[in-house]
Order: C-alpha cells, then sequence, then structure tokens
C-alpha cells in the first residue's frame, strides 16, 4: 500500500525539462590534440560547429546515452575508448529551444574512424584543440566552455593516472608516451626525466612482442615495447605535470 504519509506528487507542478549527453572524444594524430565537432544541420545554430551529443532516450540512462552516441556520430563503441562523465550544465539559457540539461563526458582512444556525418550532423572533422583555444573556433550553445573544462579534466587526469596511454596502440614506446604528454599538456619534458619517472611509476611492463624494427635507439638496437600493467583501468602513476609550461615549436602547432 502507499504510504499515506508521503505528499501526493504532481509532476505538473514542475516545469518540464530536457536532458541531453554530450562527448568530448580526445585523439591525437599529426602531433597535435584533436577533438572531434560536428556540423549542426538543423537549427537552432545551423552550420555551427558542436560537440557531438544529443537528447537521452526515455528507456536509457546517461552512459548508455553518451555511449549511443558516441557510436553513432564515430562508430567507436564503449569498449573502443575511455569514456567518462566529469560534469553536468543547466544554465537556462543554454539552449534556446527550451530548458536544457546536459550530462558532458570526455573520452580518449588511439585513433578515430573515418568521421562521417550522421544523424542531425552535415559534417564532422576531429579539429586541432589549439585552434579552439587561441579562440579561432566558435562553437554552438556552451560546448566551448565544456570542452576547455573536459581539457583540463583530461589534463589533470594524466598527472596521475595512466590515461594518456590510452592514446596509443596497446604496445608502444617510451618516446611515444613522452609526446603523448607533451602535446595534451603543451609543454616539452625532458626525455631522461620521463624514462625515469615512467619506469618508477610501477604502472608498465614490457611487452611480450618483438620490438619494432623501425625504431632504433643510439646503440642500434630495437627500442623496447611497453603495455600497461592494468589495460583496463587507469591505474595510479607518478608522472607529474611541469609547473612551467614551454611552448614546444613542435607540438599543437
Amino acid at each position: 500500500m502507499p504510504n499515506s504519509r508521503v505528499p501526493r506528487y504532481d509532476p505538473r507542478a514542475f516545469p518540464p525539462f530536457a536532458v541531453t549527453a554530450d562527448v568530448v572524444l580526445f585523439t591525437i594524430a599529426d602531433g597535435a590534440l584533436r577533438a572531434l565537432l560536428i556540423q549542426r544541420a538543423d537549427e537552432p545554430f545551423r552550420g555551427a560547429w558542436a560537440l557531438p551529443g544529443g537528447f537521452v532516450l526515455p528507456d536509457e540512462n546517461l552512459d548508455q546515452a553518451a555511449a549511443r552516441e558516441l557510436a553513432e556520430e564515430t562508430g567507436l563503441k564503449e569498449a573502443d575508448c575511455h569514456l567518462e562523465q566529469f560534469a553536468s550544465y543547466g544554465d537556462p539559457e543554454r539552449d534556446p529551444r527550451m530548458r536544457v540539461v546536459t550530462v558532458a563526458y570526455w573520452a580518449v582512444c588511439d585513433r578515430l574512424p573515418e568521421t562521417r556525418a550522421g544523424g542531425d550532423a552535415a559534417a564532422a572533422e576531429s579539429v586541432p584543440v589549439y585552434r579552439i583555444e587561441s579562440g579561432k573556433m566558435n562553437l554552438a550553445f556552451d560546448h566551448e566552455r565544456i570542452l576547455r573544462d573536459a581539457l583540463e579534466w583530461l589534463r589533470t587526469k594524466m598527472e596521475t593516472t595512466t590515461i594518456g596511454a590510452r592514446f596509443l596502440p596497446s604496445a608502444f614506446r617510451v618516446a611515444d608516451l613522452r609526446r603523448v604528454y607533451e602535446s595534451v599538456w603543451h609543454t616539452e619534458l625532458d626525455p631522461g626525466n620521463f624514462q625515469r619517472g615512467f619506469q618508477l611509476s610501477g604502472a608498465f611492463r614490457r611487452h611480450r612482442s618483438q620490438p619494432v624494427a623501425s625504431s632504433q635507439t643510439g646503440r642500434g638496437r630495437p627500442a623496447a615495447l611497453w603495455c600497461l600493467r592494468e589495460p583496463e583501468d587507469p591505474s595510479p602513476v607518478a608522472l607529474q605535470r611541469p609547473i612551467a609550461r614551454r611552448p614546444c615549436s613542435g607540438v599543437a602547432r
């Protein structure tokens, strides 16, 4: 029997609003950190660039909605990348259509499949993040704020976990991982210090496969390949972001 002490609830007493899931998908290509953007085919903001995302359906939870939008916009399955919720945005004026609250996710993958337009997207493209940070692109809604927040979440997460390795294939060289950190943090890292921090972290192990023949050290030996000890879960790691960032000529330019 219903609890008689619970006041009768009238849902009509509250204004309706919608919930969306938006995804900031990061990858690295040509030495630059990139984010996937879609060009809107419909109003509002028709023709503007925006983050992939959409309305949460009645029969799905937030994580399911984010994973579905990721698959529809990129062809990536949740297992192909790291997908994590990081914030929500509910300014009453953020969407001109109606009151819309969005739950934002950031994702990391080692490569994007060929981008394609789908749903309400006229086009899809991976864009260097520095173009957005420099103010050279205006995004629809409040998506620039969401992307900037996601970027700082990513940069902070890379200080204390191995999430940076998710930008690379399962087997990688230490130098490859260092370049990932340089691209994301937009800084130059000392190779020797990075190598020591990498080995002291205890989060990586030698890969069982043979080293790639095209990667040679100064002594003429193939560079060693490494992999994560815990590939499914970002492990704690002792690699720290430098206090002073120095723009690197080979990073994000």
